[in-house]
């Protein structure tokens, strides 16, 4: 039976409740057309995920405080200021089928509320001297900013190998998860190795993520985005990377030139899915998240059985079974 994530949030679903009520009062502004874009920013939220983590961990390694309810409204603020910042960045007119900020009020605004968020989540954290939760965040924030970067120069010479690719997730999107767990811990007071611990096992899952996230690309789910926007965008994915290593040079230099020059082609961008099918790619990159996902349950067990950990147990085993 699929999972659903509101059976996995059980063991914490009053405090993601409480949460809820926190992170709204955390976002209110005293001038009107502020108000009126964060009460569209909260009306958006998607599932919820990174609270979930924040919360879930630190029930399984003590007891749930109010600088957890801090740590993971800093999270959302400075997340959500990326986000928005992002949509300006790359032009983009939605987000989870809603339109954008920018599409609705226009780049200035849309970069002034990025900047409003972050100033809200810095001092959330200072006025309560949360300094340690601050810099574990702030941290994930310049690792998302550099792996962005750093895929968008390999992006033009198309010359990603796995391990820069690997280097490339863990910055992006495992270091956001990293930093959620690593906050749930440090926020109920727990020892520098539990931190630790628990960070490492948010990047094994935030790895994990990111791969079924590039699987999409191949319609390996009948739900998920468009088919070959990766492809589109001229994103090096695993699935691709392995294909290519599987090629001929000749070959590999035909599916590079589709991929340089004629990735507007719908009929040539299914030309490099087929390809990559045929290769193996995707059998490679799923038995690569799978070993990410029993790395980090691996470490999960390392901690005390509880309703928690078994419910942050489902929460990854729910990152790698999605269908969007």
């Amino acid at each position: 039976m699929a999972l659903k994530i509101k059976d996995i949030q059980t063991p914490v679903a009053n405090e993601m409740a409480e949460f809820e009520k926190r992170f709204r009062h955390s976002m209110k502004s005293n001038v009107m057309l502020l108000d009126k874009i964060m009460s569209y920013i909260v009306k958006r939220k998607g599932k919820q995920m990174r609270p979930m983590f924040v919360f879930l961990t630190a029930s399984t390694v003590g007891q749930i405080q109010d600088s957890t309810y801090r740590g993971a409204s800093l999270i959302e603020l400075l997340h959500t200021a990326t986000l928005v910042h992002d949509d300006v960045v790359d032009e983009s007119t939605y987000r989870r089928g809603f339109f954008s900020v920018n599409a609705l009020w226009k780049n200035k605004i849309a970069v002034l509320v990025g900047d409003f968020l972050l100033s809200r989540g810095m001092l959330l954290s200072i006025d309560n001297g949360d300094f340690d939760l601050l810099k574990i965040v702030s941290e994930a924030i310049r690792e998302m900013s550099e792996g962005e970067i750093l895929q968008m120069e390999k992006a033009k010479k198309l010359d990603i190998t796995e391990e820069i690719y690997y280097e490339v997730i863990r910055q992006k999107t495992a270091s956001l998860i990293t930093s959620c767990c690593k906050v749930g811990a440090a926020s109920t007071g727990a020892d520098a190795d539990t931190v630790k611990a628990m960070g490492e096992f948010g990047e094994k899952v935030g790895m994990a993520f990111q791969i079924k996230d590039d699987l999409f690309d191949y319609g390996t789910q009948e739900i998920g985005k468009p088919l070959g926007i990766d492809i589109r965008e001229k994103k090096m994915t695993l699935p691709l990377i392995y294909a290519l290593t599987q090629s001929s040079w000749s070959e590999k230099r035909r599916i590079i030139n589709i991929i340089k020059k004629h990735n507007e082609n719908t009929k040539k961008v299914n030309e490099v899915i087929q390809f990559v099918i045929q290769k193996g790619g995707l059998e490679y990159a799923e038995g690569v998240m799978n070993r990410f996902h029993q790395e980090a349950v691996e470490i999960l067990h390392t901690f005390p059985e509880s309703a928690a950990r078994q419910s942050l147990e489902q929460l990854v085993q729910f990152t790698i079974e999605r269908s969007k």
